[in-house]
């Protein structure tokens, strides 16, 4: 009788632990399933909209932001053009796919469950037929106002925050040491070559400018305050260059722009040119302002201002 009833309790008790592990699995299902289908109400520039309290697959087609998207660990399944060809950039959008706001049918087959556009861009209204879809307008908020605003939307504000707070930790600091080694009033001006045209900028245009100016607090050239602070650039000739140089100046530079002005008299005769003290940075990539690029960006100012 014992014989025959051990390995009857032996079955009994594995038919138990396989009810006991299908259970389980259904419950961890409808939990996975019940994340996925949460949503929360994000205030967004155009007004309340409903979106995935965690966002699995994200579609972005606003270059300004997808930095800030790929800093906090979001999942990006199909990106822009200008992000997609940021050479920062290359190891989170590897496996992401190129897309546009007219690929409609190629997101549509990538399943996002969150679209972030800008606010210029085309088919708004068949996007947000794909998923839900929330826009930024450049410039609207303040350089990490906006990072901040991509950590509310992605379920990371903390991480956003706490980035932000470090972040300008470091760059003031820097900012200080920078004026202790060089001079109070020592003045830096940036500069980028795209296609035929020069341009200065102010303190609110990337290319590191919000790092420089705005927590660095390191001045501007007069000239510079007064042609290009308001709207934040200002298109040049190569002669008049010299009217905008600081003591030191960063030069966003593209390889395949008209540079031919590097040769001219003009430029080789500008202090900060003939001082070495040209802080070259690749255009490519450095018209962002997300915690990628600008960690790179303070790290080649401490660098080039404070490690020579």
């Amino acid at each position: 009788m014992k014989k025959i009833l051990i390995p009857f309790i032996l079955v009994f008790a594995l038919i138990i632990s396989a009810c006991s592990n299908q259970s389980a699995k259904k419950d961890n299902s409808s939990n996975t399933e019940e994340n996925k289908s949460k949503r929360v109400t994000y205030q967004s520039e155009n007004g309340p909209i409903e979106v995935p309290a965690k966002p699995e697959r994200i579609v972005v087609l606003n270059a300004f932001v997808s930095g800030s998207v790929m800093a906090l660990d979001g999942n990006i399944v199909g990106v822009d053009t200008w992000s997609k060809a940021n050479p920062r950039y290359e190891e989170y959008v590897k496996d992401a796919v190129e897309v546009s706001d007219e690929n409609l049918e190629k997101i549509i087959e990538l399943k996002p469950d969150l679209i972030i556009a800008a606010s210029t861009n085309k088919n708004i209204d068949k996007l947000s037929k794909i998923a839900p879809t929330v826009t930024y307008t450049y410039g609207k908020v303040d350089y990490l106002a906006q990072i901040l605003e991509v950590g509310k939307l992605i379920n990371k504000e903390k991480e956003a925050q706490e980035w932000i707070n470090d972040f300008k930790t470091r760059a003031q600091k820097a900012g200080k040491d920078i004026k202790a080694k060089l001079g109070e009033n020592v003045t830096i001006s940036v500069i980028e070559s795209y296609e035929k045209q020069l341009y200065v900028f102010g303190d609110n245009w990337a290319r590191g400018t919000e790092i420089l100016y705005q927590e660095m607090k390191l001045k501007m050239p007069d000239k510079v305050k007064e042609m290009a602070l308001k709207e934040g650039y200002y298109a040049l000739s190569a002669e008049v260059l010299p009217e905008y140089a600081g003591d030191y100046i960063v030069f966003s530079k593209y390889q395949n722009a008209d540079n031919s002005f590097e040769q001219t008299n003009t430029y080789k005769n500008i202090p900060a040119v003939k001082n070495n003290q040209v802080i070259e940075m690749n255009g490519n990539g450095a018209s962002f302002n997300d915690p990628i690029t600008l960690e790179y960006q303070l790290d080649l100012f401490k660098k080039s201002l404070l490690d020579k």
